[in-house]
């Protein structure tokens, strides 16, 4: 096969996820080519093995991908990747750690637009709070609703210290305003709940992170989003297909409930998106969490057939 489109996955961990591999095939790459336990000083030397090995035709049908499961570190990477290319030799460069870059981008741009629809306004101004964001899902969404103008807390189980040592971070890297709180306890949680309208719930799998009865303290909550699909909900009541269903909140309210699987199925058409964007790009494309966000904002936005 002359020209063949290629992608070349770059992984800092023992193992290249299948999904990405999965992925990668169904955008109609003809050979994706996994490199595990790679470090970011080794990134420029790959890339410019990748990239000066084959013809400027050849050059236009290359890509590279950066997984793993650390989203500043793939952010590392995919700079690092930008740098090292040496024009005309030049690919378009992905990054999408564990997922966590298009599951975000998902989440928020559903969230945003269930936020316009049950109560007339997208996230500014509005009081926001991630758990699990210390993750790398979480981590992202809380940049991307920042960016949106909301005031963001990211939330951790550890208590507001550890969370605070993130928004810190994020903050000073990524020029953000973000707070840590403390999700410590379901008592912890419960005292600050009542002012929050939007709530992310990104934390670890098969872990509920806000009860029933925490639930009922949120009066001020619109939107719930639950990113977690196996069992039990990380959102109490929020169920894996629900799409703007009524879920019971403090004071009698209600809010609109954002399933895993929701979620998931957006994620899924981001992720195709990205890839075919890469394979069909005359020249290259630099995909990092802003990118992926707009292309969802854009699929959600997309009317029906």
């Amino acid at each position: 096969m002359q020209h063949p489109h290629l992608l070349h996955i770059f992984s800092p961990t023992k193992y290249v996820s299948p999904f990405d591999i999965n992925m990668a095939y169904e955008a109609r790459f003809d050979a994706v080519i996994p490199y595990c336990n790679v470090t970011l000083d080794e990134i420029t030397a790959l890339t410019q093995d990748t990239i000066f090995s084959r013809s400027p035709e050849g050059v236009r049908r290359t890509g590279i991908f950066i997984g793993g499961r650390e989203f500043d570190l793939a952010l590392a990477m995919l700079e690092a990747a930008k740098a090292a290319m040496v024009p005309p030799f030049t690919v378009s460069v992905m990054a999408d750690p564990s997922g966590a870059i298009t599951t975000a981008a998902a989440m928020v741009a559903l969230v945003e637009h269930w936020a316009k629809k049950a109560g007339g306004g997208d996230l500014a101004g509005r009081r926001v709070c991630v758990f699990g964001g210390t993750g790398p899902v979480g981590v992202c969404t809380a940049l991307l609703v920042s960016r949106a103008g909301a005031r963001c807390a990211i939330v951790s189980h550890q208590g507001q210290g550890a969370a605070q040592v993130v928004a810190d971070r994020l903050n000073r890297v990524h020029g953000v305003e973000l707070d840590g709180v403390d999700g410590s306890s379901q008592q912890a949680i419960q005292r600050w709940l009542p002012e929050i309208e939007v709530l992310f719930g990104a934390a670890r799998a098969g872990v509920q992170v806000v009860s029933t009865e925490t639930l009922a303290a949120g009066w001020a909550l619109k939107v719930v989003a639950d990113a977690n699909a196996v069992p039990p909900a990380g959102i109490a009541g929020v169920g894996v297909k629900d799409k703007g269903k009524a879920l019971a909140v403090g004071e009698g309210g209600s809010a609109v409930a954002l399933g895993a699987l929701t979620i998931g199925d957006l994620k899924y058409k981001v992720h195709t998106a990205l890839l075919q964007q890469m394979h069909n790009a005359s020249s290259p494309v630099f995909l990092g969490y802003e990118e992926a966000f707009a292309t969802a904002r854009a699929l959600v936005a997309k009317p029906r057939k």
